[in-house]
């Protein structure tokens, strides 16, 4: 596997960094990759500078390949971790559930986002052609702004004797307005004229943390909320359906002789359920005027939402603590 880095647009190499790896899983092995990338995530997190991790299970149409993010505060503590035996002893580790070399490009610096959809699309530019490409990227942008859900695009030039592959990476408000893009005509004609500034590229999506929770109707185009909103929305029907279903269902799993391990297994399909089926779509219809971003476009409607949701905490939490006493 090899690190390909980009660093931040003024090349100061103190802004946050992010790797993003993309590793085909050979078939059939897809729990024991489960189950390897869990004990990488926690040797990542004693690692100073580390933020989070994400991991993302193959989309439709992919051939089993596996992303995974991870976050760090600077790009000198996330290349550590790249580096580290720690890691390299993992990487041997799971080298029998690997189809072929991973690929990861690190991006450095940036505008942090909440994008719901990101591409990241990395390219072997000729050299000499740099500028050429520069000028090409450009027609890019300008076709991808006519896009529907278009959210916004950045450029990562090569690090000078770490890689030398340029990164961009560009969000849509939903998969399915990304894989239009993707597969229109107009990024096809595109490609063609590009392909004189460049050898080759590769194309890696990243998906929503709570996607599947956040959906407006079959026949909306208005997108998912950012990832913040979604997590304030998720906690807020979640809290109440946890401490409900504790002292009710918890109480009747004990009574009837349940083991532990089971009464939980058991809670937790219970709350999926009221939460997917039940509370979720109560809370995005509620909330909508500040969930949708076609709707919550100024600040005012995004303060006036989280205080809403936070009034709300506090309201739910005060009836918990005044009845369970």
């Amino acid at each position: 596997m090899s690190t390909r880095a980009s660093p931040d647009p003024e090349g100061s190499g103190n802004g946050s960094a992010t790797v993003v790896i993309s590793q085909r899983v050979r078939a059939g092995r897809n729990d024991d990759y489960r189950r390897w990338q869990e004990k990488t995530n926690e040797a990542v997190r004693g690692f100073d500078g580390f933020q989070g991790t994400e991991m993302y299970s193959p989309a439709s149409g992919d051939e089993n390949d596996w992303v995974v993010v991870f976050r760090f505060s600077r790009i000198e503590q996330l290349t550590h971790w790249l580096e580290s035996p720690a890691r390299r002893q993992l990487l041997d580790e799971g080298h029998p559930l690997f189809d072929g070399p991973a690929t990861q490009e690190v991006l450095s610096g940036g505008t942090p986002a909440d994008d719901v959809v990101t591409a990241v699309v990395s390219h072997d530019v000729r050299p000499g052609h740099e500028r050429d490409f520069l000028s090409w990227q450009d027609k890019i942008l300008k076709e991808q702004e006519k896009q529907p859900g278009f959210m916004g695009s950045e450029l990562f030039r090569p690090v000078k004797g770490i890689q030398d592959r340029w990164v961009v990476a560009f969000r849509f408000d939903t998969r399915q307005h990304l894989e239009a893009w993707l597969d229109s005509d107009a990024r096809r004609r595109l490609i063609e004229e590009g392909h004189g500034h460049f050898d080759s590229y590769d194309v890696h999506r990243i998906g929503s943390a709570f996607g599947g929770w956040f959906r407006f109707g079959s026949g909306t185009q208005e997108g998912v909320p950012p990832n913040w909103k979604q997590a304030m929305s998720v906690v807020l029907a979640l809290y109440p359906t946890v401490m409900v279903l504790g002292l009710t269902a918890g109480d009747w799993f004990k009574d009837l002789g349940v083991p532990g391990y089971i009464g939980l297994f058991l809670s937790n399909v219970l709350s999926v359920s009221i939460l997917t089926w039940l509370l979720m779509p109560l809370v995005n219809r509620v909330l909508a005027f500040w969930l949708l971003p076609d709707r919550a476009r100024s600040v005012r409607v995004h303060v006036a939402g989280a205080a809403v949701v936070a009034v709300c905490y506090l309201v739910i939490i005060t009836v918990f603590g005044l009845t369970t006493g």
